[in-house]
């Protein structure tokens, strides 16, 4: 389904997640002070505008109340950040906001941001987890303990089945899904599942079972 989407906060993070929105269909108004920002990605985008998202009138001028959801994506203004989070969920807009720490992520928990993301701290942790295991290619955190990982097949698992590999009793890991060749997708696989060369698995379990998985 078609989304309305306002982005607010032009710099690299926010340009990206609207021009992936874009991309993925959806219709995006982009907003920042910045005129060189918005010039940037005006034409990747349905609208783009250079505005003081701090002003209230301004906002509603806009119609982003009409908006789906909301991405606060203001980095380096954390009182610019916080303020428009609030006059967007007193607009009632789903408001996704980006948090510089743990502490201004829950000032925004607590002022009504409906997802709070830290998108510096959960590049280093991916980053992290792909100098400790070459093989990984994503990593989603469900919470502290667990987990969603997405590795390439080890060597050693090629050419043998899930039930053969008993992958939850030897690494604490459930295979959610296999991506074989030519974007084929095998989702929730069965015991006779046979991984091949050069499949990537995407597994749930627990972040030291990853430590235990063959290269």
């Amino acid at each position: 389904m078609r989304k309305q989407f306002v982005v607010i906060g032009l710099g690299r993070f926010g340009r990206s997640v609207a021009q992936t929105l874009s991309e993925l269909g959806h219709d995006v108004l982009a907003i920042d002070r910045n005129e060189h920002a918005v010039q940037l990605i005006m034409h990747n985008v349905t609208h783009a505008v250079q505005a003081d998202a701090r002003e209230e009138e301004t906002l509603r001028a806009l119609g982003v109340r009409n908006f789906d959801v909301a991405v606060v994506a203001i980095g380096d203004d954390l009182e610019a950040n916080i303020l428009i989070t609030l006059m967007l969920k007193e607009m009632g807009i789903i408001v996704v906001a980006k948090a510089q720490s743990t502490q201004h992520g829950k000032v925004l928990e607590r002022i009504g941001a409906d997802k709070v993301i830290y998108p510096e701290r959960d590049m280093g942790v991916r980053l992290a987890h792909n100098l400790v295991a070459t093989n990984v290619l994503d990593f989603i955190e469900l919470s502290p303990d667990y987990s969603i990982f997405e590795t390439k097949a080890s060597a050693s698992f090629v050419n043998k089945t899930l039930g053969e590999l008993d992958l939850r009793k030897n690494y604490g890991i459930t295979v959610m899904a296999i991506k074989k060749k030519e974007d084929q997708i095998v989702v929730a696989p069965g015991a006779k599942a046979v991984i091949e060369d050069k499949d990537i698995l995407v597994f749930v379990g627990n972040k030291k079972s990853l430590t235990k998985l063959p290269n």
